[in-house]
């Protein structure tokens, strides 16, 4: 294989449709000045989730560092595909914080080695598109997990891997709390350690993530390929026989 790239004709190229990288968007001329809106799910409903003490915990660093937090809290949440539709008010609930984050926090116990089936039907919920709105495309995601023994990165693996399928901008940081059962006090409070010490790294990434690209989005996940598509489908209704 030839590595002499002094041949950069590109004969595949829709060149309609191919463009330059534009800083200028890069740099939006208008920029939202509200507090980061972020959403937090969690993946159990035990009445001493660490899970979701964990999510209480990132929520108020969130709040601290400036942020407008709002929960989803899954109780009554239904099974997807278990005769109820995007009706169902759990789920229309949820959806429309979707639609209102610009980010998101997703905590789950890791349970046989995986997230929660609760955590996986909150985000099965989430459809990859909504009409013409597509309501993850673009927004920020931090992943946290709490095991009951040894430290494991199962559970944020895997939602890491439905956050870039859902098109999010996943942070690189993560938290994973091992033994989390020693990790809080009676009053569900976290205690002062690393893992907590963790939680604020991850907090202050993904609001850092969220500010500089939340103005921008739109743009960072503008694809050529997509534009190619949309202008073949666009082509079709106009050129469509018999109207």
């Amino acid at each position: 294989m030839p590595d002499d790239l002094t041949n950069l004709t590109t004969p595949q190229l829709d060149e309609q449709h191919f463009a330059s990288i534009d800083r200028e968007r890069l740099r939006p001329t208008i920029v939202r000045t509200h507090p980061p809106r972020i959403l937090i799910l969690y993946g159990s409903l035990r009445v001493r989730s660490f899970s979701r003490l964990s999510a209480e915990e990132a929520g108020r660093i969130l709040t601290r560092l400036g942020a407008e937090v709002l929960f989803f809290h899954p109780s009554g949440l239904p099974l997807v595909d278990d005769g109820v539709d995007a009706s169902h008010p759990k789920v229309r609930e949820l959806r429309d914080l979707v639609a209102w984050s610009e980010g998101m926090v997703w905590s789950s116990p890791e349970r046989h080695g995986a997230m929660t089936g609760l955590m996986k039907t909150q985000i099965d919920w989430i459809p990859l598109s909504e009409g013409a709105v597509r309501p993850t495309q673009g927004k920020t995601l931090a992943v946290m997990q709490v095991s009951g023994g040894s430290q494991s990165f199962n559970a944020v693996n895997q939602m890491r891997l439905l956050g870039r399928w859902m098109r999010m901008l996943t942070i690189p940081n993560q938290s994973s709390v091992a033994k989390a059962f020693l990790e809080f006090d009676e009053a569900g409070r976290m205690k002062p350690s690393a893992y907590y010490d963790r939680i604020v790294d991850v907090m202050e990434e993904l609001m850092k993530f969220t500010l500089l690209t939340r103005d921008s989005a739109d743009y960072l996940v503008d694809r050529y390929s997509e534009r190619r598509e949309s202008a073949a489908q666009l082509s079709a209704r106009v050129n469509q026989s018999g109207l």
